[in-house]
């Protein structure tokens, strides 16, 4: 079973805003990784623990479902 970061999922359906991530960014537990709008207002979806960034999902302007995956992360170094 996968140790690590968890994927970044939408929290609920809603409209990516902005990514502020890049593949291989690395992140740190509690940084803004994306912004997504539901219900008018903007929310910042952050990193829940360290890691790097395998692969951005998201683009800015589409619209999202409740669950859908917006970012891949992986323990740093690949794991």
């Amino acid at each position: 079973r996968p140790v690590g970061p968890a994927n970044l999922h939408a929290p609920m359906p809603g409209l990516i805003v902005r990514v502020n991530v890049v593949a291989g960014d690395t992140v740190q537990p509690g940084q803004g990784l994306a912004v997504m709008e539901a219900m008018k207002m903007e929310n910042e979806l952050r990193a829940t623990a360290a890691g790097r960034v395998r692969r951005v999902v998201a683009t800015p302007g589409s619209a999202v479902e409740k669950g859908a995956v917006l970012l891949e992360l992986e323990a740093e170094g690949g794991v």
